[in-house]
């Protein structure tokens, strides 16, 4: 079957973070000092709703003094701002534009990350984000989201990411391909060039 879409990773796969200051984590560990449980979902809930850092906090019941909420929201904007392109991610991109494949992400992402990730790489086909999908990768119903709006049937699109469980082996569970990007050399492909090249080949 021809790859009439490609999908990518956000992070670890087409883009890194230069400076990370982790201000969810920081909102559950005060949740902590202040006696909240964290409880296994806590992740998946950041993760599956838009919420910035106060809705977050009001989630989870913990409460932010407005100083330290304010230093938050600086990291955060430090953090976004440092959000850099992986040279390779660009260039595949590119090329598989250039060649009239369809490209979109797919990404477990909290509400304020997806700016930056459109910064590096507007007018893709499609951005399917955990948070808008209201579930995370590996669930079905994010792949089916972004293979909708690509218009494309699953056997048709070819996916690639930095997490093998997230990003093949849950992409190849729906149907799809998935490829397993390791940069180290321990997966399907250590850059996305080779990756793009090998689409364009089987196109």
């Amino acid at each position: 079957m021809p790859v009439l879409a490609v999908v990518f990773d956000a992070f670890g796969t087409l883009v890194k973070i230069g400076v990370g200051t982790n201000p969810y984590r920081k909102i559950l560990k005060l949740g902590i000092e202040q006696g909240r449980r964290p409880k296994a979902t806590d992740a998946e809930d950041l993760l599956s709703m838009p919420m910035d850092l106060r809705q977050a906090a009001d989630y989870f019941g913990i409460s932010v003094e407005t100083r330290f909420m304010n230093r938050l929201e600086e990291g955060l904007r430090e953090e976004l701002a440092s959000i850099q392109a992986y040279p390779d991610g660009i260039a595949a991109v590119r090329t598989l534009q250039a060649a009239g494949l369809k490209v979109a992400i797919c990404s477990n992402l909290a509400k304020p990350y997806a700016s930056a990730i459109e910064r590096l790489y507007p007018n893709l086909d499609g951005y399917a984000y955990s948070f808008a999908v209201g579930a995370i990768k590996p669930s079905f119903k994010i792949y089916q989201y972004v293979t909708q709006l690509t218009g494309t049937r699953p056997g048709e699109a070819w996916m690639i990411g930095d997490s093998r469980r997230c990003d093949c082996d849950g992409p190849l569970g729906f149907g799809m391909q998935g490829f397993y990007l390791d940069r180290e050399g321990g997966g399907n492909y250590t850059n996305l060039r080779a990756f793009a090249e090998d689409i364009l080949h089987k196109s």
